[in-house]
């Protein structure tokens, strides 16, 4: 019969082998949006993305998967501990892997105004145009610095002077995105370390076992 940490085991296992497809999907979601057409509901997100590392997140989902591949002997072998011990260090690797890509995240926040500006200038005037429209304002710092892009929003100086710029806007929308990026980062290190937790106590009840059992073979109890 299977005892409720083993249970507990597995589920937690499965939970983190969800995870891994988590950071796949998001990250190849997030690479399809970046060579998607710019547009007034994308625009923001294709630059913000183009910060975050996407590919590094696949790899991450792939050690994953491959992790969830070990625990697989290390639950049908129940007096095994081998497995469980090398399954228990790829998740510590994975755990680290994953709060290093989220402390990445979290460093672009802290410069987020710097950043945004030096990529709004690389952008071409249509992207800038389409973030004035998302945000219903007109330049970055303001409508001369730099200089905005005449369209719907900012039709002339005076009503692109009155708008103001988007350096305000578009933070705080780069900051609520990325936290929420980072956030899940680290919402899927907590899933590693109660899956560490788990391993250890598996290995701690196996080796009881086996002590157990040294002990009933000592006292001559060995074939009951």
């Amino acid at each position: 019969m299977v005892s409720k940490l083993m249970l507990v085991f597995v589920a937690t296992d499965v939970v983190f082998a969800m995870c891994g497809g988590l950071l796949v999907g998001f990250s190849l979601i997030a690479e399809t949006n970046m060579r998607a057409t710019p547009t007034t509901d994308n625009a923001a997100q294709r630059l913000l993305l183009n910060q975050c590392p996407l590919t590094a997140g696949v790899v991450n989902a792939a050690l994953v998967f491959i992790t969830f591949v070990f625990s697989v002997p290390a639950f049908f072998l129940p007096s095994n501990r081998g497995w469980l011990r090398m399954h228990g260090w790829l998740v510590v690797f994975c755990a680290t892997f994953t709060l290093g890509l989220g402390l990445a995240v979290w460093v672009e926040t802290l410069t987020t105004r710097k950043n945004l500006g030096a990529m709004w200038a690389e952008e071409v005037p249509l992207v800038q145009s389409l973030l004035q429209q998302k945000f219903n304002c007109c330049g970055y710092f303001n409508s001369t610095s730099p200089q905005f892009i005449q369209d719907n929003v900012c039709t002339d100086k005076l009503v692109a002077a009155q708008k103001g710029g988007c350096i305000g806007k578009f933070s705080s929308f780069a900051n609520g995105y990325l936290d929420l990026i980072f956030t899940a980062a680290f919402g899927i290190v907590g899933v590693d370390v109660v899956l560490i937790l788990c391993v250890a106590m598996v290995l701690k009840f196996r080796q009881e076992q086996e002590r157990y059992r040294h002990i009933d073979e000592k006292n001559g109890l060995g074939a009951l």
